[in-house]
């Protein structure tokens, strides 16, 4: 009998870039077009947009009317919560980025990626201030977390620990410069990969993309991929289903859509 599992969704990042064009979407699609068609072709999209700047409660709207039933969106927080020293005070961009209309996603609304830079070192009692500015819902609409964290200072079991007793995803960064963190701290996984090659038709080669398939379905069963290394703390004591975001991410960019959609054919 085969272990419960959890649904697995791979997307790339965002949906516009000109090199898709010919490549990924065909010749002479309207580029109005292309988030329906790329959410035909993908599970997810995780959306580096609002990283940079707020958007319009009309275009999360736009967003969720164009999709398919089942697709999901991942959103970058906001920078300006993040790339602070003191994250203790990021209150207020926290709440602006949750008031900018994000709930007009409605079920569509995945995990929001709290991105930090490479050089923000892990000072526990700060961090944890900031964990507890990240609401379990809003207005209703129920929120998951993940933090991206890109100093070697993360590596410490207790960073993890405080992760997991907040529920908080944290981003398995994969094959990249990165630090990778694969513990288990969320009821869901959420992984960036990283190594798309121009050489790679599919920006992996066949063993690869095998490889990355089973990571996907061992943490869809709740388990940690035994090769991505040792874990920072014990497994967590619950092994049930996680449901799996997993995006492809910078590499050789052209190849991301294909090589999410091999992944897509491999974990159906």
């Amino acid at each position: 009998m085969s272990a419960p599992t959890a649904p697995i969704r791979i997307g790339i990042g965002g949906w516009t870039f000109e090199p898709w064009r010919g490549l990924f979407y065909p010749d002479k699609l309207p580029q109005k077009r292309e988030l329906e068609y790329a959410a035909g072709k993908l599970t997810a999209i995780e959306v580096n947009g609002t990283y940079y700047g707020s958007q319009k409660p009309e275009s999360f709207a736009k967003w969720h009317d164009e999709t398919p039933d089942g697709f999901v969106f991942a959103l970058k927080g906001p920078r300006f919560a993040t790339n602070r020293r003191v994250l203790a005070e990021a209150g207020g961009s926290v709440e602006k980025f949750l008031t900018s209309g994000l709930t007009e996603l409605k079920a569509k609304l995945g995990p929001i990626n709290w991105q930090f830079m490479p050089t923000k070192k892990f000072d526990p009692a700060d961090f944890e201030a900031f964990l507890k500015l990240l609401p379990a819902s809003h207005e209703g609409l129920p929120l998951r977390h993940v933090v991206e964290v890109r100093h070697d200072s993360f590596r410490n079991p207790e960073f993890v620990e405080m992760a997991r007793a907040y529920k908080v995803g944290v981003v398995i960064a994969g094959d990249s410069e990165h630090p990778l963190i694969p513990d288990l701290t969320a009821p869901f996984v959420y992984a960036r990969i990283m190594g798309t090659r121009e050489e790679e038709p599919a920006g992996y080669g066949e063993a690869e993309l095998e490889s990355w398939a089973a990571r996907a379905r061992h943490w869809s069963e709740g388990r940690t991929p035994p090769e991505l290394g040792n874990t920072l703390l014990a497994p967590p004591a619950s092994t049930d289903p996680r449901e799996v975001f997993l995006f492809v991410i910078s590499g050789f960019k052209p190849r991301n859509p294909a090589a999410a959609m091999a992944l897509i054919d491999r974990t159906r």
